[in-house]
């Protein structure tokens, strides 16, 4: 008996994804519930588990465009699982030192799935020292979970201590590499922001002083009591719901000849991938505690580093927030995600003289930016709402005590 496998419905809106790799070979042995091949739609990647236990017959090829609901290949459920610790036969045994002997693509030699991904990183093992068992050596979840730590000392394989070529003075080597599908889609958007909208950004820049003392002074109890760490992120968006009460415009957006006031704010935080940038989005930050907000961010960050994020949790934001200065960004002009009028762009904290109080001091300060539709709000709104955000994180006790 076979089961086939198809391309299953992914969200309302998808009606095509990318086939981007197969995790396992054609005639492999998977268990019911395992990863087989990931996909990726114009929102996220997500592995495709094997519906049933069997034997794998591939019938698409990694790379492929495809539709909801096509076939990519079938499972042999009356084929026989190996027995454990069988050992494979000569012809496989000589197949798989072809396939490793093999050149291929930098790419994907070492190249783990989201979920492998993640196994490794909690073991605190770098990728390029596992060999993967995947197509063209990627490495797979069971890679991961069997991987092991070696010695300071232990020597390296064989293989891997080979010189590598000669690097040729002055060569002007290029590398084609096709778009993905999410990139893809980033760039259309970003596009299109900067074309349809009245984009114009407005800055100040914030004494971080009170607010990383409040950090230090109750981070440990924070991370005892509620399991989470305190990070900057909770409080720049509990102070982003609040000036949002008072500057709604900044909460709004444009739909048609019509302007959509929300009464609650949706925060989009941007989280780096390896597949590209996706602003997961929290809800109803306005009502949420900072612990809630901070276990929130982790759990969708998580996903979405691990390719697990849904549609769903990145749709329908109100207003987004990007740190740019986890990767040191001293100022920058943060684009509009539509539909949204308006996103805050983070940087990092720098120590620099600044005058208080008629004297000169070295304080962390951080530059804020505020880029926003000019179509649905004025420049008095943009202004105002960036100066109380500014205001509040320099004062963090009227943001916990809410006056």
């Amino acid at each position: 008996m076979s089961v086939e496998l198809k391309i299953p419905v992914i969200g309302e809106s998808v009606t095509e994804v990318t086939l981007s790799s197969w995790l396992k070979k054609n005639g492999d042995y998977v268990n019911e519930g395992e990863a087989v091949c990931e996909i990726e739609s114009d929102k996220a990647s997500m592995e495709l588990p094997a519906p049933s236990a069997g034997v794998l017959k591939i019938m698409a090829e990694a790379g492929s465009e495809l539709k909801i609901g096509a076939k990519i290949g079938e499972l042999d459920t009356a084929a026989a699982k190996p027995a454990a610790g069988a050992a494979p036969k000569a012809e496989a045994l000589a197949a798989k030192a072809s396939e490793r002997a093999a050149p291929v693509s930098t790419k994907e030699v070492n190249f783990p799935s989201p979920t492998a991904k993640k196994i490794l990183d909690e073991k605190g093992i770098e990728a390029s020292a596992v060999i993967g068992s995947g197509k063209d050596g990627r490495i797979t979840k069971d890679d991961a979970v069997n991987a092991t730590a070696k010695p300071a000392n232990s020597p390296a394989p064989a293989e891997q201590t080979k010189p590598s070529a000669p690097v040729v003075p002055g060569a002007r080597a290029t590398r084609p590499e096709k778009m993905t599908r999410l990139r893809k889609t980033i760039a259309t958007k970003l596009v299109e922001a900067k074309n349809t909208t009245a984009m114009l950004t407005t800055f100040n820049e914030v004494d971080m002083y009170e607010l990383m003392n409040l950090r230090k002074k109750y981070k440990d109890a924070f991370t005892k009591k509620h399991g989470v760490g305190l990070g900057f992120m909770s409080l720049f968006t509990k102070a982003v719901t609040v000036a949002l009460k008072d500057w709604p415009a900044v909460n709004a957006q444009m739909n048609g000849d019509e302007i959509i006031y929300h009464d609650y704010a949706d925060i989009g935080i941007a989280v780096s991938t390896p597949k590209g940038l996706v602003v997961p989005v929290v809800r109803n930050a306005e009502s949420m505690s900072l612990a809630q907000i901070e276990k929130e961010i982790l759990s969708l960050a998580t996903k979405a580093r691990d390719g697990k994020i849904t549609i769903e949790e990145m749709q329908g934001g109100t207003f987004s927030i990007t740190n740019g200065g986890v990767f040191g960004s001293m100022l920058s002009t943060p684009i509009l995600n539509l539909p949204q009028s308006a996103i805050l762009g983070m940087h990092n904290i720098i120590e620099r003289p600044v005058a208080i109080n008629g004297q000169v001091v070295i304080r962390p300060m951080m530059y804020l930016a505020l880029s926003y539709d000019h179509r649905i709000i004025d420049g008095r709104e943009s202004v105002s709402f960036l100066k109380q955000v500014k205001e509040l994180l320099e004062d963090p006790s009227r943001l916990l005590l809410d006056v």
